[in-house]
């Protein structure tokens, strides 16, 4: 953190610190907020009574053991090749397999750093059925459409997404509207806003009351997107405001918006955590059937195997195999309810060596981030 940085995050905290005249818990719904809220001890520097809560702002964490079984699945299938984002490999699935476990087997499971690799795949090997493992928010939905629009003009009939994509409004909706919710205001991501924009976020704020601030990923920019939050908190408002005008256009990238619209539709989708979410989901377009991975394969639509939240549930991540062990709890960590340094697991049965669930495999993870920048600190929240 350069000098500048450093005396401008002293003055914001001075500034929350001198805003804030009660108790009031914010959520940061970005996994990389979280690590540089942790990183840079920037929660340490809030007032008594301001607490920063975690979201399920990781893609890779919320994605559901039905997906990953399914893209085990289709990497033992002959002729497939599984492309994945390298963290995908190690989250566990609902029995507990990986596709880095299924590498090993003998499945084809390459990782890639964009659907173009993958896509530049099947171009170079038309003999095999080339699947991109398509995770992540509204963010990187752009990417997968572009791919699957230029597989349709080249006629490649080989290139074939498994949809895993995931829209952020609703499960920040179904946080607010669950029972015993104790978040008052959320710090929204920057990246999915410079795509969506802010229309999106103005019915959740006016309908639960809740001030929501877009928000970069510095500390500045972090600190900058509490002290807003605070005073509308303190001023009994609740609108969306912008504290990411640099990156972030009200109305987000609209030629971005028109090919997710060309491309992609809404779907209901489970989430590791949260459970079935309606109109959460993005999945091809029946026009685009030919290279939907689900659809070429029949593979089941699939639902939540269980509800959001009861530790060892199915939407919770793997146990340790022992009934008598200690179980993982990220349900309640991807919805805010557990502190990773709380779960009796964290830093003892589960690490990232040895990761009982997905926020402690993914870089942008919870469990991940408190391991890294917390491991000596086990105190609830």
């Amino acid at each position: 953190m350069s000098a500048d940085d450093a005396a401008a995050v002293r003055r914001l905290s001075e500034a929350i610190a001198c805003s804030v005249t009660r108790p009031w818990t914010l959520m940061e719904v970005c996994g990389g907020q979280t690590h540089a809220i942790l990183e840079h001890g920037l929660d340490q520097l809030l007032p008594p009574g301001l607490e920063l809560v975690h979201g399920p702002g990781c893609p890779v964490c919320v994605t559901p053991p039905e997906l990953i079984d399914q893209a085990i699945a289709l990497a033992g299938r002959a002729g497939v090749t599984l492309c994945s984002f390298g963290d995908m490999l190690r989250v566990p699935g609902g029995a507990g397999d990986t596709l880095l476990a299924a590498r090993a087997r003998g499945g084809d499971v390459r990782i890639v750093y964009s659907p173009l690799d993958a896509l530049a795949l099947a171009r170079a090997e038309p003999a095999r059925t080339v699947v991109f493992f398509a995770v992540g928010f509204e963010t990187t939905a752009p990417a997968n459409a572009v791919a699957v629009a230029q597989a349709t003009r080249e006629g490649l009939g080989n290139f074939l997404l498994l949809c895993a994509h995931v829209r952020v409004p609703p499960a920040m909706e179904t946080i607010l509207a669950a029972a015993g919710n104790r978040v008052q205001g959320f710090l929204a991501a920057g990246h999915v806003c410079t795509i969506m924009g802010l229309e999106e976020y103005r019915p959740l704020a006016e309908r639960y009351q809740v001030p929501i601030v877009v928000t970069g990923f510095s500390p500045v920019d972090i600190l900058a997107g509490v002290l807003l939050c605070v005073r509308q908190l303190e001023r009994g408002e609740a609108r969306v405001e912008n504290a990411y005008a640099s990156a972030v256009d009200p109305q987000g990238n609209t030629a971005a918006q028109g090919l997710l619209r060309q491309v992609f539709e809404r779907v209901p989708r489970p989430w590791r955590g949260l459970g079935s979410l309606p109109d959460s989901g993005l999945a091809l377009r029946p026009e685009y059937a030919r290279h939907d991975a689900g659809r070429r394969f029949g593979l089941p639509a699939g639902e939540a195997t269980g509800p959001a939240g009861p530790p060892g549930s199915a939407t919770d991540g793997a146990s340790s195999g022992d009934s008598h062990a200690v179980r993982c709890h990220a349900g309640e960590v991807l919805q805010g309810r557990l502190r990773p340094d709380a779960c009796p697991a964290f830093g003892r049965a589960c690490t990232p060596e040895t990761p009982l669930g997905a926020p402690m495999v993914s870089s942008e993870g919870a469990c991940a981030a408190y391991f890294r920048h917390r491991r000596t600190r086990h105190t609830a929240a």
